[in-house]
């Protein structure tokens, strides 16, 4: 991926979204030519030359400071997801970009030893694409049960998250609002494509979903990026009914994420997420079970 471009892309459209009320700016009357900040209005704001950041916006310059870094992004009002990202695109354009053919990733043995520790939680392991590199049975079970329990030991045909999120039926019919997980998957993406901006095989999995999914093609052309936390996702289980289920991760020293699936004690949900796991210890069918006061409204 060209890093210098992303970082003219971001910066365009964090701008296009500030209007000059938002910051205080004063405005006449007349037609404004754009929609959001002009580019001097940023520079002003940020404390550096209007050329200078026309160039940035550019990708004529790529030799920003940290310290001119933070300043337009205290201008855009980027949060610190954002800020980071930002500081990685302009460090991803200062870097000769490596696009060899990246080795599969491998979790290391005391991430395994964490999974397993994890006991009957659902739990699995996504590496910076989304490729699922593990995953539990009660994992397996949750998020995608109708894809074989040993894909991720097949390197060159792990199950991938962001492609079943967007390609895949059976996955998108899990979430109930849908567009809420594509956002953070294609936020999760951005953040990657910051960090590793000569990884090719991501670049492949952007290109393809572009291609694929028109809906996956808008939502990576508005540059946003995952701002983390803990989502929480109403699951429509096609074996146990719908839960409300918190995804907590887990950030690696690799930097894979663990996701370990969970709920709110003594809740719906939490019933039915029992009663899964238990038919994926014991091998019964699980019944189905309606939850829907677990359900918030409109959601």
């Amino acid at each position: 991926m060209d890093a210098k471009r992303q970082l003219g892309e971001f910066l365009q459209t964090r701008r296009a979204q500030l209007r000059p009320a938002d910051v205080g700016l004063t405005t006449y009357p007349g037609r404004r030519r754009v929609a959001g900040l002009r580019r001097e209005e940023l520079a002003l704001l940020a404390g550096v030359s209007s050329s200078y950041y026309s160039r940035l916006e550019q990708g004529q310059s790529s030799n920003a400071s940290a310290q001119v870094l933070d300043a337009i992004a205290a201008a855009l009002r980027l949060d610190e997801a954002e800020r980071r990202h930002l500081h990685d695109l302009a460090t991803g354009s200062r870097r000769r970009a490596n696009a060899r053919r990246a080795t599969p990733e491998r979790i290391s043995p005391a991430v395994r030893q964490l999974v397993a520790a994890l006991g009957e939680a659902p739990v699995l392991v996504l590496g910076r694409r989304g490729d699922v590199l593990a995953w539990n049975r009660a994992g397996n079970a949750l998020f995608a049960g109708h894809v074989d329990f040993r894909g991720p030991d097949l390197p060159e045909d792990r199950p991938n998250m962001a492609r079943m999120v967007f390609l895949d039926p059976h996955t998108r019919e899990l979430y109930v609002d849908w567009p809420e997980k594509a956002r953070a998957v294609v936020g999760a993406l951005r953040l990657a494509s910051g960090q590793h901006p000569g990884d090719a095989a991501l670049a492949a999995l952007v290109g393809e979903l572009s291609v694929k999914s028109p809906e996956f093609s808008r939502m990576w052309a508005d540059h946003r990026v995952k701002s983390g936390g803990e989502p929480v996702y109403v699951m429509r289980h096609p074996l146990v009914g719908t839960m409300r289920v918190t995804q907590q991760n887990l950030r690696t020293d690799q930097g894979q994420h663990v996701v370990v699936a969970t709920t709110e004690n003594g809740s719906p949900a939490q019933a039915a997420m029992t009663l899964l796991v238990h038919s994926v210890v014991t091998g019964q069918p699980a019944s189905r079970a309606v939850t829907t006061a677990d359900t918030p409204t409109g959601r």
